[in-house]
């Protein structure tokens, strides 16, 4: 990618957006943001940053965001499958509608580049382990199925409008930021918060339910790669590490960076969650030449010294712990 150039990041300002636009402003280039700040935190941004806080769908604001930028990373969504069941018609225009309007925007400008999140929610419970781009895609959530909607309409974007694309089917991706006081985090930034607070750790059934963590600066590599590698034939590529760890086997690991045997409670099962998910990296590898991945227990210690360095961001006002996606189940 181009050094000293202007990018556009939707969503900038939550967990893998503020991440990114920090390695984009570190490369030399200009960054403007478009963020709403329902999940998202104004205090993630780098100086300098150039903020427009509003709706992604809105087609004003997206047509002022992207005059004069070189490329688009559009990262906004509603990624909670809770509120999918209940705010159906309204995540459906955030994850999919707004990401329509994307494109066409950037069709307007006369092809400008768009690499989008997707998700590995778009594989639904699949058994043909590890998951590779070509597996069948059977989502089981409104999010995985609009995800997938918006993997179809770069297609469209590719085909029809010459716009180049690149989605990014993200697995579990932890980190710091990821703030486990927010009914949006994952398992990892929760279970390394009650372990610093002397809670025990809850397990959904037996905890032998499998997932593959990827750290959110390996996704911020792919993302930076990804921008290159756009095209309009409308590529998807896993970002994920190939390695399968269980619940119980996470909780042990964590054990050992605090020196403690930590306390765990055993809840019930949560009701339609995917037992295994795994993906391949190999696609991903080799398109962007992608180093090996940040080791999961080197991730998590970056994760608690985080935590332990100060509070992070309180969460958004006015969020229902219920949009909370079940925490051994959740996707980037």
């Amino acid at each position: 990618m181009r050094r000293g150039m202007s990018y556009l990041v939707t969503g900038g300002c939550g967990f893998i957006g503020s991440h990114l636009v920090d390695a984009l402003v570190a490369r030399g280039d200009r960054v403007r943001v478009v963020d709403d700040l329902s999940t998202g935190h104004r205090e993630n941004l780098a100086p300098g940053v150039e903020l427009l806080e509003g709706d992604v769908g809105d087609r004003a604001l997206l047509r002022e965001a992207m005059e004069g930028v070189a490329g688009c990373f559009h990262l906004a969504a509603i990624a909670s499958v809770e509120r999918g069941v209940r705010e159906w018609c309204e995540t459906h225009r955030v994850n999919l509608s707004a990401t329509i309007a994307v494109f066409d925007e950037a069709a307007r400008i006369g092809g400008l580049p768009v690499v989008y999140a997707s998700s590995a929610a778009v594989y639904g419970s699949n058994a043909d382990l590890p998951l590779v781009e070509s597996a069948v895609t059977r989502p089981l959530s409104a999010y995985g199925a609009d995800k997938l909607g918006c993997e179809l309409h770069a297609r469209v974007a590719g085909v029809v409008h010459g716009i180049p694309t690149l989605g990014l089917r993200f697995f579990n991706v932890y980190g710091p930021r990821q703030d486990p006081k927010s009914p949006y985090s994952g398992v990892i930034s929760v279970f390394c918060d009650r372990m610093l607070r002397g809670l025990p750790l809850d397990i959904y059934g037996d905890g032998r339910q499998t997932r593959d963590f990827v750290f959110v600066t390996d996704v911020q590599m792919a993302l930076l790669a990804a921008m290159d590698a756009a095209s309009t034939d409308a590529h998807v590529l896993n970002v994920c590490t190939g390695q399968a760890t269980n619940v119980l086997h996470l909780a042990e690991t964590l054990g050992e960076i605090f020196g403690v045997s930590p306390a765990t409670r055993h809840l019930l099962p949560r009701a339609g969650e995917i037992r295994h998910s795994l993906g391949s990296p190999i696609g991903a590898r080799r398109t962007l030449d992608l180093p090996s991945p940040r080791s999961l227990g080197d991730g998590l210690r970056e994760v608690v010294n985080w935590l332990r360095s100060g509070s992070p961001p309180r969460p958004p006002p006015n969020v229902n712990p219920a949009d909370a996606v079940p925490a051994s189940s959740d996707h980037g």
